[in-house]
């Protein structure tokens, strides 16, 4: 296969091409050094052409039903005239084998709209590799003509905070009538939440789903806001039957629209850019650490001993330091 030059990939992305607009995505997620700094020009040329979606960062408890609710709100989306791109962020997927057909086939009505583009995170080792190619992308797709972009998590723990930091409004969806609703509740995620839409509130359902979101609205009135301008809403809604969700895209362009009038979206994505860096800053530095073959033994002697309780974090930190500003030095 014929590798696409850097203007056939710019220019391909910019007409909308979705093979083309996959082609570069891979290139964005790859390792190599040769192929990175591609990436980079690629990524250069398109990044005047992003920065036009509206990205938001959806997350659930296992069983919450998020497939089904992004099936369901890419295709109203889609139908009001939307085009939709949906990334998932999943840490885990170097372990448990994710791919591109998995997750078309759980968003399979989605999945063949022309336009919808549904593309899983990079299997990686680590969580920043996959933010890294995840960020990334999302710029693409937006050059590539997409104003929304879901943005969801398909692992656990950290990737909320990590999809939080990249997205505009990020969404927590919950279940009822699964017991002590509020137990399995992370302070951290109620914090990061802008909206908590209860899902699955259907049929027999349906009244558990209201006194859910009635105790969830309460937890959320007992936490400080984390803008002045927005209190996040507590919504139910059912992605199997569409109910609900054309008021939950309305509560989004709100949020939208106020927070863009006082400055609060541009200064918030503007944040998030700076965080970006310095999460990429500290990334580059780990690795090039790593990599050392002279410090690899100093390492692990280190994790021993502080391990063991020999030595403490400060000093190994120190020692570490030390050799490592030597090693670059005489290189």
């Amino acid at each position: 296969m014929t590798v696409p030059s850097i203007t056939e990939y710019v220019d391909g992305v910019l007409a909308g091409d979705p093979a083309v607009l996959a082609r570069a995505i891979t290139l964005l997620e790859s390792s190599s050094p040769h192929r990175r700094a591609i990436a980079h020009e690629v990524l250069g040329q398109l990044l005047p052409h992003s920065g036009g979606a509206l990205r938001v960062g959806i997350t659930g408890v296992p069983g919450v039903g998020k497939s089904t609710f992004i099936d369901q709100l890419g295709l109203n989306l889609v139908a009001a005239g939307h085009k939709v791109a949906v990334l998932a962020v999943d840490p885990t997927s170097s372990r448990t084998g994710g791919s591109i057909l998995g997750d078309k086939t759980r968003m399979d009505r989605l999945a063949v709209s022309p336009d919808a583009f549904i593309r899983p995170s990079p299997a990686g080792a680590t969580l920043g590799g996959v933010t890294r190619a995840t960020r990334e992308t999302v710029l693409v797709c937006e050059a590539a003509g997409y104003d929304v972009v879901l943005v969801e998590t398909v692992g656990v723990g950290q990737s909320e905070t990590v999809v939080a930091e990249m997205v505009d409004f990020f969404l927590v969806l919950m279940l009822s009538g699964a017991g002590d609703d509020l137990q399995g509740i992370k302070k951290g995620i109620l914090e990061l939440a802008d909206m908590i839409a209860v899902n699955k509130a259907d049929g027999d359902n349906a009244t558990r789903a209201q006194l859910a979101a009635s105790d969830y609205r309460m937890a959320l009135h007992l936490m400080s806001p984390a803008s002045t301008t927005w209190t996040p809403p507590v919504l139910t809604c059912s992605g199997m039957t569409n109910e609900g969700l054309d008021e939950l895209w309305k509560q989004i362009e709100i949020f939208r629209d106020r927070t863009s009038a006082t400055g609060e979206f541009d200064e918030r994505r503007r944040g998030q850019q700076v965080r970006w860096m310095w999460s990429m800053l500290d990334e580059r530095l780990r690795d090039d650490l790593r990599s050392r073959p002279a410090l690899s033994e100093l390492l692990s002697s280190m994790e021993s001993q502080v391990q063991a309780g020999d030595l403490t974090a400060t000093v190994a930190v120190e020692q570490v330091w030390q050799a490592y500003a030597t090693d670059r030095s005489s290189t």
